[in-house]
């Protein structure tokens, strides 16, 4: 069921992305009297389609593959290698006998759409929900056997990676790889310590998640009715510090000692204000001991309506920047970036098992950006590589041929699908380990 859930998400949400993408490439080409043929969610391979009608000029449809869609403009060649309009003369209504400014707006209408799709989104969920996160200056690691490796220890309270200070703790893994961090400042038992980055670590960091884990003392927050240690007399704002002979710095420590004792009765050794008092503590039948612990740094931040709308454009432009980040690593060999693309099968992991709005629009503004940059880049079959011609030939007045536009096509449908293979198979490779 959890599966069949999160496939129909990435198929809504995919389609909306689809639609609201070569929208743009329609608007834009109605604006200068193109006419367009086609407007189809999903691939009508074959001419076999599961819904279409005619208005005006062009059919809107669905067809029967779900693997994308498309906006086919007369006079263009695409996707679709349609060339038969190349025989006729060319027409007042076609794309390529219009000034290259429009169809340099034509082809960026896509991924202008995108972004403006996110920017809403974006300005939705800060509105709607607000924002929250963990501040990094007021927590530190617990540090992971690799970062361990990298010189960082737990207890460490990152200060700096170069020159850039990092706010957000959950993104502190994703920063490091992303700023091609050479150097950490960090704050160690009072002094200031400078941990340099040994860049051979890169695609283990990358392809190994929980870095950096919260150094969370264990103060006592809340205890549940269910738990084992309700009514024993705990209080919140107490910390442990103690549990038999294991003495306790942070939460994380308890791990593997509870873990070998379930149903145990021990005492701990508690702070409550200038007090030190012990106190039994027991573990359930699956050795938990079921208090949790306060999240030091939490943050929440509500937006008005004005409010969200600048900060639904900032989060939209510092999303864009990191996406774009991340496909530069993909593109560098060394750092191993390119094992961790993933296909629809790694998309549709992402979306939850159970419906939730927020997180159902946040990865939907979050593919919209990434549907977006992807497509800016200069492939021939992608708008990119649409807009580095026409770029060229508004600079150099010289027009890229029609059979170098064809052969271009051809070289781009090659690069996409090697990309393609490259993204299935390590999905296909992470399922089978």
């Amino acid at each position: 069921m959890a599966a069949l859930i999160r496939i129909l998400q990435l198929i809504a949400a995919l389609s909306v992305l689809i639609l609201v993408h070569e929208a743009g490439h329609f608007t834009f080409a109605k604006l200068f009297k193109i006419r367009v043929d086609k407007f189809f969610l999903f691939f009508d391979l074959g001419g076999k389609k599961l819904f279409s009608f005619k208005k005006g000029d062009t059919e809107y449809g669905i067809g029967w593959l779900p693997l994308g869609g498309y906006c086919k403009i007369a006079g263009m060649i695409d996707e679709s290698m349609d060339k038969e309009f190349l025989k006729r003369e060319p027409q007042p209504w076609e794309f390529r006998t219009k000034k290259a400014w429009q169809r340099l707006l034509v082809m960026a209408g896509g991924v202008l759409y995108n972004f403006i799709f996110a920017i809403l989104l974006y300005i939705a969920v800060l509105q709607i929900w607000g924002t929250s996160y963990i501040s990094n200056q007021e927590n530190r690691i617990y540090a992971s056997e690799l970062a361990t490796d990298l010189g960082f220890k737990t207890g460490d309270r990152i200060l700096k990676f170069d020159d850039y200070v990092p706010d957000n703790f959950n993104t502190l893994q994703a920063d490091l790889v992303r700023r091609n961090v050479h150097e950490a400042l960090v704050e160690r038992d009072g002094d200031t310590v400078t941990v340099f980055i040994d860049h051979s670590y890169l695609p283990q960091i990358l392809n190994t998640p929980g870095l950096f884990d919260i150094a969370v003392p264990f103060v006592v927050d809340t205890i549940p009715p269910a738990s084992p240690n309700y009514g024993a007399g705990y209080l919140k704002g107490d910390r442990i510090i103690a549990v038999d002979s294991l003495e306790i710095r942070y939460l994380q420590d308890t791990r593997g000692f509870f873990a070998s004792r379930p149903n145990a009765l021990m005492t701990a050794k508690v702070v409550r204000g200038a007090d030190t008092l012990e106190l039994p503590i027991r573990t359930d039948s699956t050795a938990m001991a079921l208090i949790y612990a306060h999240l030091p740094g939490l943050h929440t931040k509500e937006y008005g309506f004005f409010e969200s709308i600048p900060a639904g454009v900032g989060l939209t432009f510092s999303t864009i920047g990191n996406y774009i980040r991340d496909i530069k690593m993909v593109f560098t060999p060394s750092t191993g970036a390119y094992k961790s693309v993933g296909s629809f099968i790694s998309i549709g992991q992402a979306f939850p098992a159970a419906w939730d709005w927020y997180r159902f629009i946040n990865l939907l503004a979050l593919l919209s950006i990434m549907l977006g940059v992807m497509n800016l880049l200069p492939i021939p079959a992608l708008d990119g590589g649409h807009i580095v011609f026409v770029l060229y030939e508004i600079f150099t007045g010289r027009k890229p041929s029609d059979k170098f536009m064809e052969i271009a096509q051809i070289v781009g449908f090659v690069l996409i699908l090697f990309l393609m293979v490259l993204a299935c198979g390590n999905d296909i490779g992470r399922l089978i380990r």
